[in-house]
């Protein structure tokens, strides 16, 4: 699943588009598909995971979920979940979840849980997280509704940053322990954006599938951890275990 900074550059890459009429659409979506021709696009936002297409009274909200995929003037053989065709080039997503928003985009989302827009509020991660003080900051990092964009790769590389152990009861973490995670998650998302624009990005994971601690020289453990179950990569020496 792509993580936050992915879909940063996927707005990037179509910025392009905003300010353009859309002069056909089609796909496999079952959204009304009709109700897009002929509008222009306002804007193109995200928030965390989701990939947005803002009109003038409903947005086109896209998530990529595990497999999904995009082409930017191009096509693949199969037929898109959304094709949109513009004067000056398409935009098409295959393998994803469509859905449509309505009204002002505002009113769906609060910006400040979004650890890479600007109005990212770390003091309201801070008081999100106080609010669960027995959930394990392996599941925490993951909330989208506290940690929006941040997904499983991010989650390992800040906490082995942070030398904290993943199964770590969030408020057993001390004070400070909790604040730098909270800015690490944006501080790496930033970072994650700029490698993997230079096609760099697993040549700095420290931890995230990695067999050995770079610090220890131990071997990584490798669990499903949290209800989530997602893939922690961590050394039971140097991450330490609040509990």
């Amino acid at each position: 699943m792509p993580e936050g900074p992915s879909i940063v550059i996927l707005k990037e890459e179509t910025e392009q588009f905003a300010g353009q009429k859309v002069i056909s659409v089609s796909g496999n979506s079952a959204i009304d598909l009709e109700r897009i021709e002929g509008k222009v696009i306002q804007a193109i936002k995200t928030w965390g995971k989701h990939y947005l297409i803002c009109f003038d009274d409903f947005t086109v909200k896209i998530h990529l979920l595990m497999f999904g995929t995009y082409r930017i003037n191009e096509r693949k053989e199969t037929t898109p979940r959304l094709s949109l065709v513009f004067s000056n080039g398409e935009l098409n997503f295959y393998t994803c979840s469509i859905k449509i928003l309505e009204g002002d985009i505002n009113l769906h989302y609060d910006w400040e849980e979004d650890v890479m827009n600007i109005k990212w509020s770390p003091e309201k991660a801070k008081q999100s997280l106080g609010e669960i003080p027995n959930q394990m900051i392996c599941d925490a990092v993951l909330d989208q509704n506290i940690f929006s964009g941040v997904g499983n790769i991010i989650k390992n590389e800040v906490l082995y940053r942070c030398h904290v152990h993943p199964e770590s009861l969030t408020g057993k973490i001390p004070h400070d322990k909790i604040v730098e995670i909270i800015d690490e998650c944006s501080i790496y998302s930033f970072e994650f954006l700029e490698w993997k624009k230079k096609f760099e990005l697993k040549k700095h994971w420290l931890a995230h599938t990695k067999k050995t601690c770079l610090r220890c020289s131990l071997p990584f453990i490798k669990k499903h951890t949290g209800i989530k179950k997602r893939r922690s990569f961590f050394c039971t020496n140097c991450q330490q275990l609040y509990i």
